[in-house]
């Protein structure tokens, strides 16, 4: 049986990757040597990039999530989840009502989770997660993550 992927659900993925390659262009790039200081380096996207929190990267939060007995570990990883999927939500909202969007554009980037258990969404990252390298997940966002792998599987079309 073959899926069809949805337009939106591709951009995301394709997004998702992007910033993952970007965090790895960012330590390839913190680790080559220094070159001479009397040329100034114009800025590029690796160095203007934020840094990613070690304790909330995707990493840490595949991490979390896996740890399936213990009970403190789950509501963590499920309030995360929840957390990043509604600020998301709120944002689109917010920018639905303060800016002039093209048709339909809210309804893209929005998310249809109606009925759609966290326990699923959980499922869901894990799965999305486990092929990616690790060290790339290290370098990722947990809220890039999260909400690739939502828009993958939960996009409205």
């Amino acid at each position: 049986m073959q899926r069809n992927v949805p337009p939106s659900a591709a951009r995301a993925a394709t997004g998702l990757l992007m910033v993952a390659a970007l965090g790895l262009a960012s330590l390839a790039h913190a680790q080559t040597p220094a070159q001479s200081p009397a040329k100034p380096l114009p800025p590029t996207m690796s160095q203007a990039a934020p840094p990613v929190d070690p304790s909330f990267s995707a990493y840490t939060l595949v991490q979390t999530c896996k740890q399936r007995d213990d009970n403190a570990a789950q509501g963590q990883c499920v309030g995360a989840i929840r957390g990043i999927i509604h600020g998301y939500q709120y944002g689109v909202l917010f920018l639905g009502q303060r800016a002039a969007l093209p048709a339909n554009e809210t309804q893209r980037v929005s998310l249809c989770l109606r009925d759609v258990p966290v326990s699923s969404i959980v499922a869901d990252f894990l799965a999305d997660a486990a092929q990616v390298d690790d060290d790339a997940l290290k370098h990722t966002p947990a809220e890039v993550a999260v909400l690739g792998s939502v828009h993958m599987h939960h996009a409205c079309t």
